[in-house]
């Protein structure tokens, strides 16, 4: 059976070698074909190198003082049954303590003899603690490691320290966690009846654990040799903050690995010690061997180092601190923890250095004192008796005393000294945490100014803001993807899964000279992906889904404030064109007229690269790949494109058939030598492949451009792809001091990258956005090859990059808060903040930040802007509204316009209950809202139009089987008065020449029935 075993072993371990070579080449082909390759060897540089040195030291640390106590503890021996005290008996005393001295000597002391009952409860003890790490390192390594090498691995954030506490009562309910459970008490069972055993997998598999944990952060360690200052230091030790964002996040990995190694081997070593081969069988434990004593007093040499550096970090954590008033470190934390840090930590070496000079010699040189010999005093053959070995002894004395300074104290201090004047004693740290907060999230940066709607509004406003009113949008994305699931998917297998806003230049009209004047339309964008799994299943073959249905086709525009006169969306760009169509075989997609033809370059947009594309295909095959629909026929289409691996016919066939585990690969005869295969074509996990240290937007959006813009030739006369993915991509850290993060995972964010995907070829360039970011500094030095700056972006995809809304909402989120800058009114929260809520499908949920056209007061001319409004906590009236700018010069700015907090600026819920409450637009809503048929009401959007706001909100009107929303009525709102009307323009007619009433149009005054209005049963009948 041996050969057969070593023949078994043999083979398995050339199975794992091939299949990791597989790995590693398939990266490395990937990474070349998308000009990335500097950056995959720099990583894999990098954590090889973590990997052999972690996993090196710690196996032969933790493997070292497990062989060293199997030396030196007690050989299995026979119990003397005549001898009262078997343990101190001189017939095994010479090779139980390892020493031919004799044992009036003080090296041959010995501890006393434990009883069995005390070696249990310890032995079951140190095995639970055994239990907690096993817990403690699982839960890390599923949070960092990802065993398939096709998904990006995600660069994790600091790790937190182990609680053995907060660990158990994170497994309650026991019955949730079973498996928890039953290795905390099968553990400790285990070690106690197969210690060597045990222990010695333990030892491997720690060393493992770290080897997987430590290299997951090669890009925090390969920053802390590129750091770049921030110019800012910390108010409390005077550094600056790039050693908080560098160098310590190293320090605490440092302590990590060291805490897990020292804890285990102390641990492990006492285990050996305590159940060597006689302890159970005899009954008891015989005691420590002065060998024995002393390799433990090296361990808790060790061990002490480790909690000296702990304890010196921690002094820096205080600055993390959420136990005050404020996140950072408060009065109490500098007064009592800082200190008491400190002294742990020099303490703590002080009992380092006395365990290694014990463990080195052999003697305590403080506790160790000569007696002078009394007259006639004889010597006694016996060794004196130590009661509790001075190694526990110490430890003990140091865990009371880090316990009673950093936990007992400062809760004293804060209850005694803080609380009765804590405004006066946490003032100066309230400061640095409302500084350090604005700063780390860019929020003091923010342009304020006064915003006091006191004009009314009226026509000749509403005609110097005609862009801003042509661009209202009517149309959510919700409703509007609904309709184009219902209209424009065409086939089952198409889908639209999401919708983008943005603006294009268009022509408004084109005179007889063929001359127009553009202006900027914002529009809703959505790329029509092909969903595979929408096939039906009698279709969804190995061929069909690798090598046929291989990309998606085209787009739809809408216009966000039109609608035909059936309440559907209007379209810019539509459809793909029926069979019958003469020019259907050169431009599929559909525009609505010449001027959208002039105007949008729709190309051939082909979708090889989105979000909806997790599957991987093979082009230039034998078997032709489905293009796009014509009538009852199909079209099909040869990829030419510059994207993916050419695999051929030969061993890189072999070798991804490996790599993405399909022997299919193998079997087909389709492949040619020109054969590609396109993977990672999901934007998200492309991008997150190739940086997986920056954090990226949610919200990836679709543009329409021309990157190779010829002056010679229209948008209609575009070949090739036009269609692009744009992706905010951010800089963040969880170390900057004092800052408080809130709910989010870090407490430092900068929109440092934008990242451009095209859609057809799957490129992708990193275009460096905010280069006074300290952090993309740092990275710009680690990886020169990848990235560029914004000018190097063509000039038709940086016109559409925009002010990101994740970005957007974290910085509202902070603002809600950190609008206050004064001491005592931040300390009392007097002018705490809250995003209103408002009404959709019957739910109640807070207003999202929205993209407008807008003229911003003071400003000369329109431009996109993302706008987010704000009340006060528990109030619903207005309070100020926050605007990012998305346009030239001035992207990334930051405006927040504040209302005077003496008057009442109508909320979007007053309105919004206004509307709800009136008794005659709720009865025709009521009237819509019957069996078979459902209102929407749409999102309430607060638009400033010069001194005055406009409140617009769309009603739609949805069937409850077969949902196909259509926009029914617009609900418009000043400060005077409600107009529910079949349109916008109508809707503002009635506002503002009342007397002159629209058919099917309701107004109503604010604060009642508008004066002249006549009770008319036909302005409530519902349009046919």
């Amino acid at each position: 059976m041996k050969p057969v075993f070593q023949s078994l072993v043999i083979l398995a371990g050339v199975v794992f070698s091939l299949d990791l070579l597989a790995q590693l080449q398939g990266e490395v082909l990937w990474f070349t074909s998308v000009g990335y390759f500097s950056v995959l060897l720099t990583r894999l540089q990098t954590q090889g190198v973590i990997w052999l040195i972690v996993a090196g030291v710690s196996l032969l640390v933790c493997w070292g003082n497990l062989s060293l106590a199997e030396r030196l503890k007690h050989p299995a021996k026979p119990r003397d049954y005549l001898s009262l005290q078997p343990t101190l008996d001189q017939k095994i005393s010479p090779q139980t303590f390892r020493d031919d001295k004799p044992n009036l000597s003080r090296k041959g002391q010995q501890t006393p003899a434990i009883s069995l009952g005390i070696v249990l409860l310890i032995g079951v003890s140190l095995g639970a603690f055994l239990g907690l790490l096993i817990l403690y390192y699982s839960r890390l390594i599923q949070e960092r490691w990802q065993p398939d090498w096709t998904v990006p691995s995600i660069s994790p954030q600091s790790i937190e320290r182990l609680n053995p506490f907060q660990l158990l009562l994170g497994l309650q309910p026991m019955t949730d966690y079973p498996f928890a459970w039953g290795v905390l008490i099968l553990v400790p069972l285990l070690v106690l009846w197969f210690p060597r055993a045990v222990l010695r997998s333990l030892a491997m598999g720690l060393s493992v654990t770290f080897a997987l944990i430590l290299p997951a952060h090669w890009s925090q360690i390969l920053k802390a040799f590129y750091p770049v200052d921030f110019e800012i230091t910390d108010p409390l030790f005077d550094l600056d903050i790039s050693f908080y964002i560098y160098q310590f996040p190293i320090w605490e990995l440092i302590e990590f690995w060291m805490f897990g190694l020292a804890s285990f081997c102390f641990v492990a070593v006492t285990l050996i010690y305590l159940l060597c081969e006689n302890t159970l069988s005899n009954g008891e434990f015989p005691g420590f061997s002065h060998a024995q004593q002393r390799h433990l007093q090296g361990m808790g040499s060790a061990l002490m180092g480790v909690l000296a550096l702990s304890n010196g970090l921690q002094r820096y954590g205080l600055l993390y601190s959420e136990d005050g008033v404020a996140y950072g470190a408060s009065y109490a934390d500098v007064t009592t923890k800082l200190p008491a840090y400190t002294a742990l930590s020099w303490l703590a070496i002080a009992i380092s250095v006395l365990l290694l000079w014990e463990a080195l010699s052999g003697s305590y040189p403080i506790l160790s004192r000569r007696r002078t010999p009394r007259p006639f005093h004889h010597k006694r053959h016996h060794a004196p008796k130590i009661l509790i070995p001075p190694l526990y002894l110490i430890l003990s004395g140091y865990a009371i005393a880090a316990l009673v300074s950093t936990r007992a104290l400062p809760e004293l201090v804060q209850r005694t000294l803080v609380q009765p004047n804590e405004p006066a004693r946490e003032a100066p740290y309230l400061d640095h945490n409302i500084a350090f907060t604005r700063r780390s999230f860019d929020l003091d940066t923010i342009e304020v100014k006064s915003f006091n709607p006191t004009a009314t509004l009226d026509e000749a406003a509403i005609a110097a803001n005609d862009l801003t009113i042509r661009n209202i949008r009517l149309w959510d994305t919700r409703p509007l993807l609904e309709t184009n699931r219902q209209l424009q998917q065409i086939r089952l297998y198409y889908r639209f899964l999401n919708a983008d806003i943005d603006r294009y230049s268009i022509p408004r009209e084109i005179n007889a000279d063929g001359v127009a004047e553009e202006e900027t339309r914002q529009v809703i964008l959505a790329a029509r992906e092909l969903d595979f799994d929408s096939v039906p299943d009698r279709a969804q073959t190995w061929i069909n889904k690798h090598l046929v249905y291989t990309h998606g086709y085209g787009f739809t525009m809408s216009p966000v404030n039109t609608a035909t006169p059936n309440g559907l969306p209007e379209y810019f760009v539509r459809g793909i064109a029926r069979g019958d169509d003469e020019d259907a075989i050169e431009t599929p997609i559909e525009a609505t007229d010449e001027r959208i033809r002039q105007s949008i370059p729709i190309g051939t947009p082909r979708i090889y690269y989105g979000e909806l594309t997790n599957n991987y295909v093979m082009t230039n095959t034998g078997v032709q790949e489905f293009d796009y629909p014509q009538g009852e026929e199909n079209v099909y289409n040869i990829y030419d494109g510059e994207g993916g691996v050419t695999i051929g016919r030969g061993w890189r066939r072999w070798l991804y058939a490996i790599y993405l585990r399909d022997w299919r690969m193998l079997l087909t005869d389709d492949f040619r030598p020109e054969t590609k295969l396109l993977f990672r074509r999901n934007i998200d996990r492309r991008v997150r492949s190739i940086a997986p240290f920056l954090r990226y937007d949610n919200d990836p959006y679709l543009v329409i451009a021309d990157t190779n813009p010829d002056s010679s030739q229209t948008a209609a006369d575009v070949e090739g792809n036009t269609l692009y993915w744009i992706l905010d991509a951010y800089t963040t850290s969880d170390r900057y001091p004092y800052a408080d993060p809130g709910e989010h995972p870090f407490n430092y964010i900068r929109n440092s990258v934008k990242v451009v995907i095209d859609a057809y070829s799957g490129s992708v360039q990193f275009y460096i956005a905010d280069a006074r970011d300290p952090i993309i500094q740092s990275y710009q030095q680690i990886f020169p090859d990848l990235f560029q700056p914004l000018s190097a972006m063509p000039d038709s995809l940086r016109r559409h990059i925009r002010y990101p809304i994740d970005l957007f909402e974290v910085q509202s989120e902070r603002l809600l808060t950190y609008n206050m800058t004064d001491t005592l009114v931040f300390y009392n929260r007097e002018d705490q903040w809250e995003v209103p809520t408002e009404t959709y499908r019957d739910q109640q949920q807070t207003i999202e930040p929205y993209y407008l056209i807008m003229k911003l007061p003071e400003e000369t001319s329109e431009e996109f802007i993302l706008l987010h409004p704000f009340t006060p906590r528990g109030r619903a009236n207005l309070i100020a509204w926050l605007a990012g700018r998305s346009d030239g010069e001035n992207y990334g700015r930051l405006l927040l316009y504040q209302f005077p907090k003496q008057e009442l600026i109508y909320g979007p819920g007053q309105i919004e209950a206004r509307i709800n409450q009136d008794p005659l637009i709720s009865q025709q809503l009521s009237l819509w809202n019957r069996q078979g048929s459902r209102v929407i009401q749409g999102n309430l959007l607060v638009i400033p139009i010069d001194e005055s706001l406009l409140y617009v909100e769309p009603v739609y009107l949805e069937a409850e089987q077969n949902a196909l929303p259509t926009l029914v009525r617009v609900i418009v709102a000043d400060d005077d008065q409600i107009v529910m009307a079949p349109n916008l323009d109508r809707a503002l007619d009635a506002i503002f020449e009342p007397e002159r009433l629209p058919d099917r149009s309701i107004i109503r005054s604010i604060e009642g029935l508008f004066p002249g209005f006549a009770d008319d049963q036909g302005d409530l009948a519902p349009l046919p």
